[in-house]
């Protein structure tokens, strides 16, 4: 096994590391910040394998399987998990229909997800390589911060800077809301050829 198969491999066994300090609540909050911090640092080796593989030419079929299911299950994971401490979505003027807007989001998040992984294996059974475009790479940045800066706005809840933190976090995810809705769409559209009769026959 290469190394960037290694790196991506790390990010899937920091998952489990990730849930853990989410619900470590005997750190009295501190657990959020950890868990912010693995986060971090588990989203940025989704850079790391993928520079090595293609600089030094390691790009293998385990790591194109791997590296795909690694990110969709950390985000999915980290979603899915601060829906369940759903209050950080009731904050300041969001109260009253945060936590509701945050569900649709986190649903349109993961459908886009999985409607883009079909999508991906239909053009692979055609022999069809479809490369990230620069749209979706900014949705990915928005997501990811937007992920770090509620884990840590949770950490400091009780104070003016946690609410403030949380907030911005807020506003990211759901800027990565709308950038997960059109590059989504941009996406089919621009490779709608795969979806063509003519490009089956």
């Amino acid at each position: 096994m290469n190394l960037p198969n290694k790196i991506t491999l790390t990010r899937i066994f920091m998952i489990p590391v990730f849930v853990l300090f989410f619900y470590l609540d005997v750190m009295n909050g501190w657990n959020f910040l950890v868990a912010a911090v693995v986060f971090v640092l588990a989203a940025s080796t989704d850079a790391l394998d993928g520079h090595i593989a293609r600089s030094r030419g390691l790009v293998t079929n385990l790591g194109k399987f791997l590296d795909p299911i690694a990110d969709k299950v950390l985000v999915s994971t980290a979603l899915i998990l601060l829906l369940t401490r759903g209050g950080v979505f009731e904050i300041s003027f969001f109260a009253g229909w945060g936590l509701i807007v945050a569900g649709i989001c986190v649903a349109v998040i993961l459908a886009r997800e999985l409607i883009v992984s079909g999508f991906r294996m239909i053009a692979a059974g055609r022999g069809i390589v479809l490369a990230a475009d620069k749209l979706g790479k900014l949705k990915t940045v928005f997501q990811d911060a937007s992920i770090a800066l509620i884990l840590a706005g949770m950490a400091f809840i009780g104070y003016e800077a946690g609410v403030v933190i949380a907030a911005v976090g807020i506003f990211c995810f759901y800027i990565c809301t709308v950038l997960t809705v059109v590059s989504g769409v941009n996406y089919v559209v621009r490779n709608k050829q795969v979806l063509s009769e003519e490009a089956q026959a």
